[in-house]
């Protein structure tokens, strides 16, 4: 069903058709839904394991860097923690129906305002086939059909994947279409789904800015962009610079293809001296190249940095990169992440909590932490099971977006034979 090679209308109106069944379903029955995903991508393993190599081996020829190619490769881990987080969405409370708020106007109208679908999300993603079963089972659960647009580099992987959601789901119970997967037609199929207004609700692309450019000139639906993170870390001058350290080499090394992974580091002037030589060489040793200002090469010793460019602050690497700056103070870090920042991830590690109140409050971001990795931006970390994206804007959905934010609110009033006067 998510496979066939339908065109892009055909896909979306399917799931147009499939949504309005959806939005009535029990919870009971998407659990059920979910579950039977889980336990599928359990017993397929085999199978999913045979298409992303295939991914993965035209992806090395084609030159993909090692960081994408990480985020392209599944493996039987990988899979096994990909069907928990299903699991962890069937266990999270049903939006659907919530009572947002309820009252009575002095004329005996009752009046509620409770979460329902958005009605068919389009989700579009690169190099991430793991998208394909978080952006299903949150859509499916908040009772939305979905249309699936993976890009070319994760072709086998998605189809694999979708294939086995749409069938799993489909013996649950959930109407045909309510999964659906495009692929093929390269920037053209992207352009004709930006514009399926009569059939797609919204769109949450997930990617680098080439994908947003195109959003952002062809799409007549509305979208919401889960954008790309030059995250930063600020080491402040009363930081505990023994965990300042550990959340820079974790921000950074962990797993640095995400847009959660820090790009930048600001170390205020006070502890630059004392911090950057034996963090500088633990960041190298870990396959790091440093681009930095002229103070930072000065006082990170024997450490190599090359200097680092205007284009660098700017810059989201999604690799072992980080550009490195010494700041003068609390302020002139805040003044440069406004600057340089895509309002994503914002950090700083300090113990004065003067300080950190300060940064939470000036640094405008969808997450800001204070002394914590910029890596814990992510929907399974928040609690939220899984997410489709990190939303960078400030009108519904910011951050991590997870089973409420895929749902709009509608008012539910009752009266007793009420007329307006």
């Amino acid at each position: 069903m998510a496979t066939t090679t339908a065109s892009v209308s055909e896909v979306c109106a399917a799931a147009k058709r499939a949504s309005r069944e959806l939005a009535t379903l029990d919870t009971q029955t998407k659990n059920a839904a979910l579950e039977a995903i889980a336990v599928a991508l359990e017993e397929r393993i085999g199978e999913i394991l045979e298409a992303n190599a295939l991914d993965l081996e035209a992806g090395r020829e084609s030159g993909l860097s090692s960081a994408l190619l990480d985020r392209l490769a599944l493996d039987e881990k990988r899979i096994r923690a990909i069907a928990g987080g299903v699991r962890a969405i069937v266990a999270l409370p049903d939006p659907v129906g919530e009572v947002v708020e309820g009252f009575r106007r002095p004329n005996g109208l009752e009046i509620r305002k409770v979460r329902v679908p958005l009605g068919v999300i389009a989700v579009v993603y690169e190099a991430r086939p793991n998208v394909t079963i978080d952006a299903a089972a949150l859509c499916l659960k908040s009772g939305n059909a979905v249309v699936l647009r993976g890009s070319s580099s994760a072709a086998h992987s998605n189809a694999i994947l979708a294939a086995i959601t749409a069938e799993a789901v489909s013996g649950a119970g959930v109407p045909d279409g309510a999964v659906g997967l495009v692929h093929g037609g390269g920037r053209e199929e992207l352009r004709e789904l930006a514009t399926q207004t009569a059939q797609i609700d919204l769109i949450i692309p997930r990617g680098g800015e080439g994908l947003k450019a195109v959003l952002v000139e062809h799409a007549t639906v509305p979208v919401i962009y889960a954008a790309s993170g030059n995250c930063h870390v600020y080491v402040d001058s009363a930081a505990d610079l023994k965990q300042a350290r550990a959340i820079v080499v974790n921000a950074k090394v962990q797993r640095p293809g995400v847009c959660n992974a820090a790009e930048t580091l600001l170390v205020h002037r006070d502890v630059a001296g004392v911090l950057l030589p034996g963090l500088a060489r633990e960041l190298v040793d870990a396959g790091v190249e440093l681009r930095g200002d002229e103070r930072a090469r000065e006082l990170s010793g024997s450490v190599e940095m090359v200097g680092a460019n205007a284009a660098d602050w700017d810059t989201e690497y999604l690799a072992l990169t980080l550009a490195v700056g010494v700041v003068d103070s609390l302020e002139q870090a805040i003044d440069h992440i406004a600057e340089h920042g895509t309002g994503h991830s914002e950090a700083i590690v300090t113990c004065d909590r003067a300080a950190a109140r300060r940064f939470q409050l000036a640094v405008d971001a969808a997450c800001v932490y204070v002394n914590a990795s910029t890596r814990f931006t992510d929907g399974g970390e928040f609690g939220m099971g899984a997410e489709i994206g990190n939303s960078t804007q400030k009108l519904h959905a910011r951050g991590p977006i997870g089973l409420r934010e895929l749902c709009a609110c509608k008012y539910l009033v009752e009266g007793d034979g009420h007329v307006r006067s």
